[in-house]
């Protein structure tokens, strides 16, 4: 029985002690000394995985990579360096010195400190994220690879860890001299293999496209289904992000390291990135087709404007995040970048105070909705039909067939006629009859007009009038007034024909003749003088 308590004892002081240490706990770069110990300690242990297999001591290369200052590291290759900088320096310092950790100075206040003998720096980083600790500095990080070409020849000291158990690509060691070569940056071998890649990514890309047209002609009996629409909105785009995921691929398989990997993989990235935002742009279409068909289904317009509007936003939305996050992605600060733009970005907000004027304009039409697409409307001077309501400006369809563009911050403070909303459409017109017309004709004829507006279907019938107005100073004028009951413009101009033919007709079935501006001249006798005689006679 003690034996049993004894292990179960044992059992829990083990279990305490593996917990007593947080698994968050950050390691300590608050000195030269701490973060050398904690480099140190990390990349043992990493050693140690590589021999046991642990997979969790191999982690530990990453407790490492945090030893050193990667702020001018393409993101892209960042994580990778960063590794490469921890094994290549423990290449270096385990054939060149042992380490004594008691010369390393343990002063916070030491802004940098150099290992003996070597170009080895460690420096306190002033600003950023990692402002206060002390890591290998950013020559260094990119310096440790040319330090182990020039000390792999040297053995290990004795009484070092023997290194990091780094070993030489097999590939480099099989390449033949002649293709290991240097010209601008890169060996021949490297070179050859990115005309190689280049060629894969095309072909790649070119089987990618060839895919999706033909899932594309598979569903083609169902083009207007959501599957349809996504493969045909990717597809080129489909193919452009495969390239540049084999060119990923490629690089690294060609072991491009520096300035060479930097460049390379940022181009890479932007390819990349451009596939991206290209098919996210293209998919926007599919929101807003689905958005349209929702819009259609319901009985309010507000949603019918909305849908071009939020479309236009997704669009620039894509744009700007996708543009954004490549610019992150290739290790620049965005915020900061935003904020360094000073005066220069007050000057931009100035500039562009007049969009931002017509960008409120659009939201207040939406909102207070004096009008909507398709309707008739005078604005000021302009007249025409709505054809579209859009960030800047809305564009209107004139009645001679031209289109007039009017910034929204200028129609939200006009008065608006919306004629497209009238509940009846006036019609006022004077008929002006001779003045041999009698009166049993003329009490005819106005109740006969009035009898047909009372019969018409699309005519206001408790509203109209139809009266003996004035003698003119050619006729007898007939003042017609009503109102028509009409969807549009066309249908208002059939129902006019329709009511001024039935008055043309009952005109001509009483006999009434339409007057037109006359004068007639009475003479009563001619001078004496003015008498012409005729020459000659006529026998």
């Amino acid at each position: 029985m003690r034996k049993k308590a004894l292990l179960i004892f044992l059992t829990l002081m083990l279990h305490c002690l593996s917990f007593a240490e947080s698994p968050l706990q950050p390691i300590k770069l608050d000195s030269p000394r701490d973060t050398f110990k904690s480099y140190w300690s990390a990349m043992r242990d990493y050693k140690k995985g590589l021999e046991t297999g642990n997979e969790q001591l191999q982690k530990r290369i990453e407790d490492a990579s945090r030893c050193f200052d990667l702020s001018e590291i393409p993101y892209l290759i960042r994580i990778e360096k960063s590794k490469q900088a921890a094994i290549f320096l423990k290449e270096v310092i385990d054939r060149v010195i042992l380490l004594d950790f008691d010369k390393i100075p343990d002063d916070p206040n030491v802004t940098r400190w150099r290992l003996k003998d070597t170009e080895i720096v460690i420096s306190k980083v002033e600003s950023g994220d990692h402002a206060g600790e002390f890591l290998f500095s950013k020559e260094t990080t990119f310096r440790t690879e040319e330090f182990y070409n020039k000390v792999k020849h040297l053995p290990y000291l004795h009484g070092s860890d023997h290194g990091a158990g780094y070993r030489e690509p097999w590939l480099q060691s099989k390449i033949p001299r002649w293709a290991q070569e240097q010209v601008i940056g890169l060996a021949k071998w490297q070179w050859l293999g990115l005309l190689g890649a280049i060629f894969l990514g095309l072909v790649i890309k070119l089987l990618g496209e060839t895919v999706v047209i033909l899932g594309k002609k598979i569903i083609s009996s169902k083009p207007e289904s959501l599957k349809y629409q996504i493969l045909a909105s990717i597809d080129k785009p489909f193919g452009l992000l495969l390239a540049s995921i084999t060119w990923y691929i490629c690089a690294h398989f060609l072991k491009i390291k520096g300035v060479a990997a930097a460049v390379i993989l940022s181009l890479i990235q932007i390819v990349g990135s451009i596939a991206v935002i290209w098919a996210s742009y293209r998919l926007t279409d599919i929101l807003s087709h689905l958005l349209s068909k929702i819009a259609a289904r319901t009985e309010s317009d507000l949603d019918d404007q909305l849908v071009p509007l939020v479309s236009r936003s997704l669009r620039v939305f894509v744009i700007i995040i996708g543009v954004l996050a490549t610019i992150q992605n290739l290790g620049f600060n965005v915020m900061s970048l935003i904020a360094g733009l000073g005066l220069g970005g007050l000057a931009f907000a100035l500039a562009a105070k007049d969009t931002a004027a017509n960008l409120f304009g659009s939201i207040m039409i939406i909102l207070d909705r004096p009008f909507k697409v398709g309707d008739w409307i005078v604005a000021g001077k302009v007249e025409g039909t709505v054809e579209d309501i859009g960030f800047r400006s809305t564009r209107l369809r004139t009645f001679y067939s031209s289109q007039i563009s009017i910034p929204n911050a200028m129609l939200a403070n006009l008065s608006i006629d919306n004629m497209g909303r009238r509940e009846y459409r006036r019609v006022v017109t004077n008929l002006g009859v001779t003045y041999n017309t009698s009166t049993t004709n003329m009490k005819k004829f106005v109740e006969g007009i009035k009898q047909i507006i009372k019969e018409h279907p699309n005519t206001r019938k408790d509203y109209f009038h139809v009266v003996f107005k004035d003698y003119g100073s050619s006729s007898l004028d007939v003042m017609v007034y009503f109102f028509l009951s009409v969807p549009d413009w066309t249908e208002e101009l059939l129902q006019k024909e329709v009511i001024f033919m039935k008055i043309y007709e009952l005109a001509e079935k009483l006999g009434i003749s339409f007057a037109f501006p006359s004068q007639s001249l009475y003479i009563e006798s001619v001078p004496e003088a003015l008498r012409i005689e005729p020459k000659g006679s006529v026998d």
